[in-house]
């Protein structure tokens, strides 16, 4: 299924989130914003929904560390249980820094690899940017044409009220 997309493109940061604002307060739907460097307070002036990555990181390392906890007892003082001095099988302490070590690593990598995979990253992957420059020094801000109240005049003469030095209207293909 195609989409129409209306694009404003802007040089400014004040710009993009002014605008943004306003295509908020219209109640159109915003597709994307693309931006070369990140511009704070964006994602909350678009409405995007906030990231789920801290929660998976959070829950990897809280996986990490306790199959590392389980193994290193299971290890010690279950499967093979040496009397080295005669200090205990299962001290806890001992086990502190190795543990949190593997939580790090183990919430590190298992939070990148749920990065790539919900950015849908790959190797070889051509990035798809609707300006050539908006990864140098240009904002773009897409807003979905979704209804017959969309007016793409409208929607020009609100861009260029915040400053934008181009817009445009495309097609994308169904994804």
């Amino acid at each position: 299924m195609s989409q129409r997309i209306f694009m404003g493109i802007f040089e400014h940061e004040e710009d993009i989130l002014n605008a943004t604002g306003a295509v908020r307060e219209r109640g159109w739907r915003i597709v994307d914003i693309y931006s070369p460097y990140v511009v704070h307070g964006l994602d909350k002036v678009a409405g995007f929904a906030p990231s789920r990555l801290p929660w998976i990181c959070f829950a990897l390392g809280v996986i990490g560390a306790t199959l590392k906890l389980w193994f290193e007892y299971w290890s010690t003082a279950i499967s093979w249980p040496l009397n080295v001095s005669g200090k205990p099988w299962d001290s806890l302490p001992a086990f502190v820094p190795v543990t949190f070590e593997v939580m790090v690593l183990t919430a590190g990598i298992g939070t990148t690899l749920a990065f790539v995979i919900a950015a849908g990253l790959r190797p070889g992957k051509k990035a798809r940017l609707p300006h050539p420059r908006v990864t140098d020094d240009r904002f773009a801000l897409l807003i979905e044409e979704a209804d017959a109240t969309f007016s793409p005049t409208e929607a020009t003469a609100l861009c260029a009220q915040y400053g934008a030095v181009e817009t445009a209207e495309y097609e994308t293909g169904g994804r």
